[in-house]
């Protein structure tokens, strides 16, 4: 358990570590403590941003958009390397997250597949929004990376923790694929980079591959009723894995694999049921979207995931 760093002390240990900060008006105490607490804090969450150029991603990170009011981090990590120091205490960036990979963090484990969210983790993580538009092409300069690296090794150094306080927003929160893309590692492979720069050992091994399970009632359900939520909640992890089997058959474009059933997911499910022959009720009319028990088994046997009830 730790309190999290006075602000003076934050911006001091990330300058210490040989980074470049910006520090904007106000950043000390634009947060979001009056809807919960901040801290204890256990370890250092990374992001992408989905947006390019320095001042739109600060501005973002800042003040957030309609649907989710800022800060969105505490630092945002631009493509040249800098450090922008935006907002200190609560802020939107983790969200809620599994509880076993919550306790592996405070534990230093080895991290579990995620695959809840259910646990507070704006409470528990110092955030790091990295410039990147996450379309799986928009590169990753290596100063960037190298900024990632000594900013969570500077926390790490600063808390006492070793690299296995660092984790990916994709390790915490189901169907998160951030950060990624050409140039970024792997967040074992960035973990084992922030260890070396600690004079540590090589942090735990990621999670052992499993075979993917998605459940065929939950599915449905997500169908049902993701489509009418407002922005990209996700109701039910397994959607990730059945979104990465439609952008392989070239049905669903890859910015559109976030865990949420909408209308995008939908629509490429009932190319796939077209495609095995299904039709709408009424002649002439495309199949629903909504997977059924021979749709979804004939996807899962092409691409290397179990259906279940």
């Amino acid at each position: 358990m730790a309190a999290p760093l006075t602000p003076d002390r934050f911006v001091g240990v990330l300058r210490a570590e040989g980074l470049t900060v910006v520090e904007y008006d106000g950043w000390r105490t634009n947060n979001r403590n009056h809807k919960g607490p901040w801290g204890p804090v256990h370890g250092v969450m990374i992001h992408h941003t989905v947006t390019t150029g320095t001042r739109a991603t600060v501005d973002m990170c800042r003040h957030g958009h309609s649907s989710l009011p800022g800060p969105l981090c505490h630092g945002a990590i631009t493509k040249d390397g800098m450090v922008h120091l935006v907002g200190y205490g609560r802020a939107n960036h983790a969200g809620l997250g599994d509880p076993d990979v919550l306790r592996a963090v405070i534990a230093e484990s080895r991290l579990p597949v995620d695959n809840e969210a259910t646990v507070d983790g704006n409470r528990h993580f110092y955030g790091f929004e990295c410039e990147n538009l996450g379309d799986g092409e928009d590169p990753w300069p290596g100063v960037q990376v190298a900024a990632i690296e000594k900013v969570s090794a500077a926390l790490c150094r600063a808390h006492g923790w070793n690299a296995g306080s660092v984790l990916g927003h994709q390790e915490w929160q189901p169907g998160k694929p951030d950060p990624s893309g050409p140039g970024m590692p792997t967040m074992y492979e960035l973990r084992s980079r922030t260890a070396r720069i600690l004079g540590q050992g090589t942090p735990p091994p990621p999670p052992a591959p499993v075979k993917p399970v998605v459940s065929l009632s939950r599915l449905i359900a997500a169908a049902r009723t993701d489509p009418a939520k407002s922005g990209t909640r996700v109701s039910y992890e397994g959607t990730t894995v059945v979104e990465a089997a439609l952008v392989d058959e070239g049905l669903l474009s890859k910015t559109r694999l976030d865990g949420h059933y909408g209308t995008a997911t939908q629509a490429a499910m009932s190319l796939w049921q077209e495609r095995l022959g299904f039709r709408g009720r009424e002649l002439g009319q495309a199949a629903d979207g909504i997977p059924g028990r021979t749709s979804l088994t004939r996807l899962a046997s092409k691409h290397a995931f179990t259906v279940t009830a």
